[in-house]
């Protein structure tokens, strides 16, 4: 007689739950290749115009009377860049009585908003209900004067600041956000930064694509420039120097001393064992190379911006750079169309040689520096056949023969 072994069987409840088991394992796969089908079936049908690259931000950084109001509608021009000139200076305005390196911290804050067209960071700023001529000087930014800001011009159009002053200023402030939001490429200039260690933070943010431009012009003509534009630079003079609100004409040159040093230290900052993440972020531009060749140089900050120069815009940048003379005194703060090669001379017919040494003496290393020669009698002065924008040593750094360990 056999005997049973009922543990050698199954029983039927386990039957069934190994059954049910494998019918799930089934489902889940048929349920994924499915999934995955119609994914790459979507996939294959959708327009490659709807993969949108990431949006390329750029930072005009240097100082006052330096040409970068010249060198910020050479970017704001372009139909694929949206521009906006200082708006850190709604900052410094409303917390006048404070230093520059205490209102670092809030300019930057600003700084990074505005490239993410965050606008609502003007709001402690400007509370009250605005419209698109509250923000500081909207009408040079081709972006505020076309759509979707303003209706009165086409993206391609070359834009006037009068004219757009007229036809734009009443549109709403929420068409700065709108139309922000509409571009490739965010370019902002900016005179308030004086450490590029401050902007390490917006360096490392993986949402921006930033890079930065630091434009720097010999501080001699700086000088003659900005006497050009003494009250109207007086409050900033302050902000530099620490008066507490305290407005300074500057006729000691104490700013030029620290606009010279600010300038020095972001070029060694940048060029001297810099981060790794610096790499390929920095560009210096000298404002006499720019006016000597125009087109050669702004085809090399183009490329550095990934932007492309248009056959009107090199028309309008060459109308704009062969005009006649070196501008009036009060077009000062305004683009207008100069012999740009004229005005980055002019200070050495009207500075006095006593003025030149008294600011060769406070920017004697950043004129070293930057590849200026140092002028040792008035006679030199006055001989314009004598250069004294050295050659720049475009291969005296070079990432391939560095090795940062940050």
């Amino acid at each position: 007689m056999v005997s049973k072994c009922i543990s050698c069987f199954p029983s039927a409840s386990m039957v069934r739950l190994r059954l049910s088991s494998t019918i799930v394992v089934v489902f889940l796969m048929i349920q994924t290749g499915f999934l995955l089908f119609m994914y790459a079936r979507h996939s294959s049908f959708m327009p490659q115009s709807e993969e949108k690259p990431s949006r390329v931000h750029i930072l005009i950084l240097s100082s006052w009377r330096s040409g970068s109001s010249f060198v910020g509608q050479l970017f704001s021009q372009h139909p694929d860049v949206f521009y906006l000139m200082e708006p850190a200076w709604h900052v410094w305005v409303t917390m006048y009585q404070n230093s520059a390196k205490v209102l670092h911290m809030a300019v930057r804050d600003l700084v990074r908003s505005v490239f993410k067209c965050d606008m609502s960071v003007f709001d402690a700023y400007m509370p009250w209900k605005r419209n698109l001529s509250d923000l500081f000087q909207w009408a040079v930014s081709r972006a505020l004067c076309s759509a979707p800001a303003c209706d009165s011009f086409q993206r391609t159009d070359i834009t006037n600041e009068m004219a757009c002053k007229t036809l734009c200023g009443k549109y709403p402030f929420s068409k700065v956000e709108e139309a922000c939001k509409t571009y490739s490429h965010i370019v902002l200039k900016e005179v308030r930064f004086f450490d590029l260690t401050v902007l390490y933070p917006l360096l490392t943010d993986l949402s921006l694509n930033l890079k930065i431009i630091h434009l720097v012009r010999d501080p001699r003509a700086v000088a003659k420039s900005r006497e050009q534009s003494v009250k109207a630079l007086a409050r900033d003079n302050g902000i530099v120097l620490s008066t507490n609100g305290t407005k300074v004409e500057d006729s000691k040159y104490k700013v030029m001393k620290e606009i010279c040093r600010s300038h020095v230290q972001i070029y060694e900052t940048a060029t001297q064992k810099p981060p790794r993440f610096l790499k390929d972020r920095y560009l210096m531009i000298r404002f006499e190379d720019l006016v000597q060749d125009p087109l050669s140089e702004i085809r090399d900050m183009y490329k550095f911006a990934d932007l492309r120069l248009t056959p009107k815009l090199e028309s309008w940048i060459y109308n704009i750079t062969h005009g006649q003379g070196p501008g009036k005194k009060k077009e000062a703060f305004k683009i207008t169309s100069r012999d740009a090669v004229n005005v980055s001379q002019a200070w050495r017919n009207i500075l006095s040689f006593q003025k030149i040494k008294k600011v060769q003496e406070v920017c004697k290393g950043a004129i070293n520096m930057l590849g200026y020669k140092l002028l040792d009698s008035e006679k030199e002065q006055k001989d314009l056949s004598l250069d004294l924008v050295l050659p720049r040593r475009r291969n005296q750094f070079s990432w391939s023969s560095f090795n940062p360990k940050n």
